[in-house]
């Protein structure tokens, strides 16, 4: 009795000790946390955020609003940024250049005139 109580409680601690290293077992997954914030002072159209192999948008951001996106990157390469202003102008900037594994946050401000600012805080890759 007194071994099956000893195998018992080994198999219990190394099921245990699986269950705690398992998040250390070397899987990641990179993400960028983009913020876009409208600060053109016009309600602007058509947003969209080219980044490497996809794209995210929105139909319109009205003066002072953010809008949130979370991507991952595939592949290298840079993020591109276009929308339509209320005088029907289309606006497009070019930015950093974005390589897989980055992860971090990212803000992109739409300033007055066409300007954007693209903002990084990455973090370096392990």
């Amino acid at each position: 009795m007194k071994y099956f109580a000893f195998k018992s409680w080994r198999m219990t601690a190394t099921f245990l000790a699986l269950i705690i290293m398992l998040p250390l077992s070397g899987c990641k997954s990179y993400w960028i946390a983009a913020h876009i914030v409208n600060q053109t002072g016009e309600t602007i159209r058509e947003l969209e955020v080219d980044y490497p192999t996809a794209s995210f948008g929105t139909n319109s951001l009205v003066p002072g609003a953010t809008m949130d996106y979370r991507f991952k990157i595939r592949g290298s390469g840079p993020i591109k940024v276009g929308y339509i202003t209320p005088d029907g102008k289309t606006s497009h900037a070019e930015g950093l250049e974005l390589v897989e594994e980055q992860q971090g946050e990212l803000t992109i401000l739409l300033l007055s005139h066409g300007k954007v600012e693209f903002q990084p805080s990455f973090k370096p890759a392990s």
